[in-house]
């Protein structure tokens, strides 16, 4: 990892760019508003000694409050054909849980159907014939035990609005830090602004294939909260 100005580069390779996105920043915003997106764009202006924000595309987006591994491209073509790989599930993604319990089973999978709540930031659990509502499956394995939590990793199946988050939660075992869906454990660093508050969700690993070279990247990252919460991590 390099760290660039006031953004961490994992990696670059001719149009693919991969940054580790902390906790509490979002990944896009409209003008005047600190995001990953626009520290990248400055970054990439000093660079290259531009007067002008160069073409970024943003590929895939992560929660504001989770961190991790994340996907931006500089040529349109090139953005076009990692979309279409997120689009077809051609991606692998894997991401790190800290969740509030003991999750008793060593692996397993979760399979709900949710939907987001219209008019408010976050999604619910529903009936399978309820008006918007999708089918939720992840696959999950215990990488650590604690007292009162457990380190998961976790795979998606299917890629929905706060789904990790949701399910977890709906099957006894929210988030830390997540009071969004019910935690009730303080996660991270304590600060008066909660659009700033973490939550245990780290997007561990991404593997795509180069839309130049054709071959198979994987680039993964160790959460930030795998030292800061060393109390969880010994």
């Amino acid at each position: 990892m390099s760290v660039v100005g006031d953004v961490d580069l994992l990696w670059e390779d001719g149009p693919c760019l991969v940054f580790l996105k902390p906790s509490g920043l979002l990944t896009q915003a409209p003008p005047g508003i600190d995001s990953l997106e626009t520290r990248i764009k400055r970054w990439l202006m000093r660079r290259g000694d531009l007067t002008a924000p160069p073409y970024l595309a943003i590929i895939h987006r992560l929660d504001r409050p989770a961190s991790g591994v994340i996907l931006f491209a500089t040529k349109i073509n090139a953005a076009r054909k990692l979309s279409l790989q997120f689009e077809h599930r051609e991606v692998e993604k894997r991401y790190w849980a800290l969740v509030e319990g003991r999750v008793v089973d060593d692996s397993g999978r979760w399979v709900d159907w949710m939907r987001k709540v219209e008019g408010e930031p976050r999604s619910e659990i529903c009936d399978p014939a309820a008006d918007g509502a999708q089918e939720a499956r992840l696959a999950y394995r215990v990488v650590r035990r604690f007292d009162d939590a457990t380190l998961l990793e976790i795979e998606l199946e299917t890629g929905r609005t706060h789904q990790i988050r949701l399910q977890a939660s709906s099957h006894g075992h929210p988030l830390l830090g997540d009071s969004l869906y019910g935690s009730r454990t303080p996660f991270g660093p304590d600060t008066p602004d909660e659009r700033a508050r973490w939550i245990a969700l780290h997007a561990r690993s991404l593997s795509f294939v180069h839309p130049v070279t054709k071959e198979r990247v994987s680039i993964s990252a160790p959460p930030s909260w795998a030292t800061d919460a060393g109390e969880w991590l010994r």
